[in-house]
């Protein structure tokens, strides 16, 4: 059971590399540098988390470090799987807000978390959405002159139907 556990998460990984990463070399070099967070970083979250729940109740501190290194994980391996560290440093905003909000959730639930909370994660979002649509309107710059002549005409024909009026 336990080999399957720990099989089954490498050959998924491996396989969406393999598809990700046609054409290009493979060796250990390559799988470590790639998959630094799913090997070292994402492990180390769940040991937290399954230490908190293994002790059902005590050592609720566990939970803020276990959310940090499993957001922080999860945000490194999509941007070293996709290439996109510019749009993915967001996550490392929202990484302490996960791991206070599970600390809010299994110990007690004390409302003035709730604060730093509310303001990462906010943050955090307003910061994806900015860089996803920079992101996006960066990749359609062939689309930038049609966008120029239209408000060229846009502010020409603003000007001569001003005209007109007077």
């Amino acid at each position: 059971m336990a080999k399957r556990t720990i099989l089954a998460p490498v050959l998924i990984l491996l396989g969406v590399y393999l598809i990700l990463n046609q054409g290009g070399t493979m060796g250990p070099g390559t799988i470590f540098g790639t998959f630094w967070p799913t090997l070292f970083v994402i492990p180390l979250g769940l040991f937290f988390h399954w230490l908190y729940f293994s002790m059902i109740g005590r050592g609720v501190g566990l939970l803020v470090p276990g959310g940090l290194l499993l957001t922080v994980g999860i945000v490194c391996q999509i941007a070293m799987l996709f290439g996109n560290w510019g749009t993915m440093w967001p996550g490392f905003i929202l990484a302490p807000a996960v791991g206070l909000f599970e600390l809010y959730w299994f110990g007690g639930k004390n409302k003035w978390l709730l604060i730093p909370i509310n303001i990462l994660t906010v943050l955090s979002l307003l910061f994806f959405t900015v860089m996803s649509i920079g992101s996006v309107l960066s990749s359609m710059s062939y689309i930038q002159p049609f966008v120029a002549i239209v408000l060229i005409v846009g502010g020409a024909y603003l000007i001569m139907g001003r005209k007109k009026h007077m």
